[in-house]
């Protein structure tokens, strides 16, 4: 009997509570909040859906060039909706500061095309590099890696086989100091007059004695004076380097005034700029204004190899995951 009682007591207040008018009104309420808020999140997804068009930026394809023979690709960029919508889920409302990008690769790399030297990195990307050619000036190096390291600044260093042959330690230092290191040949002849066993030979022996020394596979040419041909090209390609020129050249060893080759460099210096220089005097005692002029203009500083790459420099409002 008491178990019939306290059934029918909990029956009754159970219909109270489903009936009561507050309760209903509490439900109601419930849903309608709950229906609002998944509105609100489907609608910011579609926001940012529709928007995401005009922040994104079409990638570049490599090409060949009539004046710099060749152009690097360079990625675009694709809004990422979802990690978009997580960073402006809290606030409920669209802020294309809180966009998040993700980096789109082009469909045509330097790979794709046939072997041809490389002057410069793409139009668009906001970075030089420094082009030091090595075979002579051991007296500037320690105060240009001094220099370098004080500015975070690393560079693509080119260093003749000769050379690295008789300055073992002074090549280790670069490669160990961070720097890139490239292929500068092994004698410094003109690489234009030489046979394809020459051009195979100058080029062989410079990778074999960096690597004993340095331990580094190298992955660039650079040929004497600027002096080559396709066949140079072409070898060194068969032999899995890339061939580069440069397109600001700072004439050091001409012996200019620090203010002179600053100046030249500064009135010639673009996005994707290779700027040649060496060991000299006029280099190591322009170098520290030169770097803080290049930064001043927004330009970074990287190796051959980050120049080169089709990476985006991506700003601060367009965060790179």
């Amino acid at each position: 009997m008491k178990k019939f009682v306290l059934i029918s007591v909990l029956l009754i207040a159970a219909w109270t509570m489903v009936n009561n008018p507050f309760s209903h009104t509490y439900v109601t309420e419930l849903k309608t909040d709950t229906l609002a808020v998944s509105g609100n999140e489907n609608s910011l997804m579609s926001e940012i859906e529709m928007k995401a068009k005009e922040y994104e930026v079409e990638p570049s394809d490599a090409r060949k060039d009539p004046v710099w023979k060749v152009v690097p690709g360079y990625n675009g960029l694709k809004v990422d909706v979802k990690k978009s919508f997580s960073k402006m889920e809290k606030e409920g409302k669209f802020d294309p500061e809180k966009l998040v990008f993700k980096q789109v690769s082009p469909q045509v790399h330097l790979s794709d095309l046939p072997p041809m030297a490389i002057y410069k990195g793409h139009p668009e990307k906001p970075m030089v590099s420094f082009i030091i050619n090595v075979a002579w000036g051991n007296e500037y190096l320690s105060g240009m890696l001094a220099t370098l390291k004080k500015h975070n600044v690393t560079a693509s260093f080119f260093l003749e086989g000769r050379w690295v042959k008789n300055n073992p330690g002074m090549a280790k230092m670069i490669a160990d100091a961070g720097h890139e290191i490239g292929n500068h040949s092994f004698t410094h002849p003109n690489m234009k007059q030489l046979s394809a066993p020459k051009i195979n030979e100058e080029i062989r022996r410079t990778n074999e004695v960096i690597e004993a020394v340095t331990g580094v596979k190298t992955k660039w040419f650079a040929p004497p004076s600027g002096y080559y041909k396709d066949e140079v090209v072409e070898i060194a390609a068969a032999q899995k380097l890339g061939t580069v020129m440069w397109s600001v050249d700072t004439i050091d060893w001409q012996k200019p005034t620090p203010d002179e080759l600053i100046n030249r460099v500064m009135g010639k210096v673009h996005n994707g700029a290779m700027i040649l220089m060496h060991p000299t005097e006029s280099t190591a005692a322009s170098l520290d204004q030169l770097i803080t002029q290049i930064k001043d203009k927004n330009l970074q500083i990287g190796t051959v190899t980050n120049l080169l790459s089709e990476n985006r420099i991506v700003s601060s409002k367009k965060m790179k995951e």
